[in-house]
């Protein structure tokens, strides 16, 4: 689980370097293009034809448009926000989770995860801090993609138990390369060969970093690899500091901390999390 967060924020960092060199949508089709191009033959090796005959592909296809919007969403919103910003904005997707479980799952929501929410909220405002000067809208941006990935969380706990992890991970990148690779010709631009291989590399770290972290639940419960999956904001900090030089404001590492805390309360008191 450290392993994963140590390497998905690189992934970050390199798609708000790229940005200012090209299109959102060019790095969206690069992170899910050479996502595909990994994981399915690992996929087919493992699994032969199982990888096309998996259950609910609807599902499973609506999963990866999940995650597609997640990314394309944040990607846009780290062009003018700090890396450590952003990614506490994501993690606000434990709230979001409750909620949606509530009132669409039909799950009892105990008083104590509905308070928990609330100071959740509070986290993102003091993130976001509208009204005090310092808002950008960039941070909605953040926020739609904690509500994406809320939705690709709720998907996978639908499929959980039905399919194979590693048939879970060829599929969810189906949506994204296919839709992108429809759309990245308006808005193509030619890469340098150093920024093509920086491209590459979106996609198999983003890959690599789902396969550790699918690992990581084999081997543990979800309440115990919570606590880990924050290692990822302390790392977001450190490479937005050593990259861009940026490092959030005293009311944003406040915002921060309440989103932590309430994070692994919710993911401590809320049973097994769904894999990722």
């Amino acid at each position: 689980m450290i392993g994963a967060m140590v390497i998905v924020p690189f992934m970050d960092a390199l798609a708000k370097l790229l940005s200012s060199r090209y299109p959102v949508l060019q790095l969206v089709w690069a992170r899910f293009f050479f996502h595909f191009l990994l994981v399915l033959p690992i996929a087919l090796w493992r699994h032969g034809g199982g990888v096309l005959l998996a259950p609910l592909p609807a599902l499973q296809i609506g999963r990866g448009l999940c995650l597609m919007g997640a990314t394309l969403c944040f990607f846009a919103a780290i062009r003018t926000i700090p890396l450590a910003d952003a990614i506490a904005l994501i993690f606000f997707d434990a709230v979001i989770i409750v909620m949606l479980s509530g009132l669409f799952l039909r799950e009892r929501v105990p008083l104590g995860r509905w308070i928990a929410c609330a100071l959740g909220l509070g986290g993102v405002v003091l993130i976001v801090q509208p009204g005090f000067g310092e808002f950008q809208w960039s941070s909605l941006l953040a926020l739609a993609a904690a509500f994406f990935f809320a939705l690709y969380f709720l998907s996978t706990r639908l499929l959980s138990g039905n399919t194979p992890p590693l048939v879970m991970l060829a599929w969810q990148g189906v949506g994204g390369f296919v839709l992108m690779s429809a759309l990245v010709p308006l808005v193509w631009i030619p890469p340098t060969p150093v920024d093509l291989v920086l491209m590459g590399a979106l996609g198999i770290i983003g890959a690599s970093g789902h396969l550790l972290l699918i690992r990581a639940f084999e081997y543990a419960e979800a309440s115990l690899l919570a606590p880990f999956l924050y290692t990822e904001i302390i790392m977001q900090v450190l490479l937005g500091y050593w990259l861009f030089g940026d490092i959030p404001n005293s009311w944003a590492f406040a915002g921060i901390a309440l989103i932590i805390g309430v994070g692994l309360y919710l993911s401590l008191h809320s049973g097994k999390r769904p894999q990722a």
